[in-house]
């Protein structure tokens, strides 16, 4: 037999019947839909109890790192806001137990947070100073 014969026999393999079907990939609304309720929850909560809002990027990061915000952690955190206004600082790191916030105090803006395991081997810069609460 012819070696190019016989290679191609070995190394391309015989097929038969219909050729397989690919599924039909999932539709990605639901993803967006979500995160837009959980904003809006998460913005309704913030409006209660605190002059704050939170960036589209802060609300990420809470959801993504699973982030519990309760009534008394939103309170703290406009107090530290208030505290940082005082002190004439403009961007802050305002911790509130094991949670931080990195917010525009002149814009009222939560800009990102980090919670837990996220905060070891942190380096935050460009921040003017920082407030524990």
């Amino acid at each position: 037999m012819d070696s190019y014969l016989m290679q191609s026999r070995l190394y391309m393999p015989v097929v038969t019947g219909t050729p397989a079907v690919r599924p039909a990939s999932p539709q990605k609304e639901q993803a967006p839909q979500s995160q837009e309720s959980f904003k809006k929850i998460l913005d309704e909560q913030v409006a209660k109890t605190s002059n704050l809002s939170f960036s589209k990027h802060a609300a990420a990061r809470v959801q993504e790192r699973s982030i519990t915000l309760s009534q008394d952690s939103l309170a703290r955190l406009d107090e530290g806001v208030r505290i940082a206004r005082e002190k004439g600082m403009d961007d802050t790191l305002i911790i509130v137990d094991s949670t931080a916030f990195i917010v525009s105090v002149k814009n009222g803006t939560v800009i990102t947070t980090l919670g837990g395991n996220d905060l070891r081997g942190s380096a935050i810069t460009n921040i003017n100073g920082t407030v524990i609460v």
